[in-house]
């Protein structure tokens, strides 16, 4: 379990993001994480070989195909494959392994470990930075319609 320290220090020494399997399909949620993170300052690089481009980014067919150095690798993928994304983002010096939400796996979580990689499972990008930098707003979870503070006498 990684905690909110680390978590922390992670989010805020990465600014360029590798997202594999972002998708151009709005609905998806790999787009409104890659969304999320573009509008908070984020360089999100989308690895997808089947786009050409999504959120005004060029797409990757590959981690090696990046041309610029990548801090974090965000895997939208099955945790099946994360092996050889593990493999892939430590032949590209990433700094983490980022798996979301329902994806774990032990074994691409200790090789990237032993590689020297910060590695995180079973979690979001968007929900994490959100949580720890005051963006759950964004997501429309702070609305304002529920507060502790007394509503306004409304004279009729």
């Amino acid at each position: 379990m990684t905690d909110a320290t680390t978590l922390r220090r992670i989010l805020e020494s990465t600014h360029t993001i590798a997202v594999v399997g972002l998708s151009d399909k709005v609905y998806r949620p790999s787009y409104f994480v890659g969304k999320y993170l573009i509008d908070h300052g984020y360089n999100v690089i989308p690895v997808n070989p089947t786009i050409d481009s999504v959120l005004g980014q060029k797409s990757y067919a590959t981690l090696a195909d990046i041309p610029v150095p990548v801090d974090m690798v965000d895997c939208f993928r099955r945790s099946d494959q994360m092996v050889d994304l593990a493999r892939e983002a430590i032949a590209i010096n990433a700094g983490v392994l980022w798996m979301q939400l329902g994806v774990v796996n032990k074994q691409a979580r200790e090789m990237a470990e032993k590689a020297g990689l910060d590695v995180v499972m079973d979690r979001c990008t968007k929900i994490e930075h959100a949580r720890l930098f005051g963006g759950l707003n964004w997501a429309g979870v702070n609305t304002g319609l529920i507060s502790s503070r007394r509503p306004k006498k409304i004279n009729l």
